[in-house]
């Protein structure tokens, strides 16, 4: 693989109180014709995750046609599971529906924050967004003490299959709580209950490495391909491949993407979610500061 980088599509400058800096963790969904609609989270004064998206032609990504006035999703009432934030991660397309898979965020005392997976259902085609319940689908259990989140949704002949982040411990670091997370697989029948066994995809290659995060999988030519962010001192972008997108074999060295020399990803780069379109495939990634740069685009093999 060869990405080609294009540069940003779209930096937040206080569009208003709730937008007013990142572009982060962003995904696209299809709308027909050339269209698209790029969702990700963004920030407001609190430094609070909102759910936001633009509209894009993916021939132009860079002029966009559409920002959202409104927060697609805000934060939840205060003492519940994603009352500090709300971080888009996945839409899933079925039975006319959209399902809207997010990172809740919670803020801690002995550690500084705790995440959960919550799920957003729209009925009209992703004009207005609900919550399935006020808790999350996907939380800490005797197996999975801490967090898990930011799931990759696909379903296939009638199996919902999921990768997502899970949390193995906090540990502490110059007097500073760390995490350490890599990403599993669950399935489910429905969408919302999730049977899971604890498989892990993706484990860490060195011991320099503590965070893997954000799964993205798609399945071209019966092979099962996933990028993902991680990092030891700062993100990167890895790749690696299935036979049955629960064996996976990292090959992070043919994944043809690296910070740049300078500008706006030239510290990490991250988040990548990658998706084909009239035969063209298409990377979406964050640079520097997990999004406060920007969010940016490649492809593949064009100059």
């Amino acid at each position: 693989m060869k990405w080609i980088k294009k540069g940003v599509i779209f930096k937040p400058e206080e569009e208003s109180n709730w937008m007013v800096t990142h572009a982060a963790h962003s995904f696209a969904d299809y709308l027909g014709n050339d269209i698209y609609r790029i969702y990700f989270a963004t920030r407001d004064k609190e430094n609070r995750s909102h759910t936001a998206f633009i509209d894009i032609n993916v021939k132009n990504p860079k002029e966009i046609l559409n920002i959202s006035k409104k927060p697609v999703l805000a934060p939840g009432e205060i003492g519940t599971f994603d009352d500090s934030g709300v971080m888009p991660s996945w839409i899933t397309n079925h039975n006319n529906c959209k399902y809207l898979y997010y990172i809740g965020w919670s803020l801690g005392v002995t550690v500084p924050f705790r995440n959960s997976t919550g799920l957003a259902i729209s009925y009209d085609k992703g004009h207005n967004f609900k919550r399935y319940s006020r808790g999350p689908i996907l939380h800490r259990t005797n197996l999975e003490p801490h967090w898990a989140n930011a799931p990759c949704v696909m379903i296939e002949n009638g199996k919902w299959r999921l990768w997502y982040l899970s949390c193995l411990k906090w540990g502490m670091e110059n007097g500073k709580a760390k995490h350490y997370y890599h990403i599993k697989y669950a399935e489910s029948k429905d969408g919302i209950n999730w049977k899971r066994e604890g498989i892990v995809c993706i484990d860490f290659k060195s011991k320099e490495e503590y965070a893997i995060s954000r799964p993205c999988v798609i399945k071209e030519d019966g092979i099962y391909k996933m990028w993902y962010s991680y990092r030891g001192e700062t993100y990167r972008i890895g790749y690696a491949e299935s036979k049955d997108g629960i064996k996976w074999e990292r090959k992070d060295d043919e994944v043809g993407i690296d910070v740049s020399e300078s500008g706006w990803d030239s510290e990490m780069i991250e988040y990548p979610f990658v998706f084909n379109h009239n035969c063209v495939k298409y990377m979406l990634y964050n640079g520097n500061s997990y999004g406060k740069t920007g969010l940016g685009y490649a492809i593949l093999g064009k100059k």
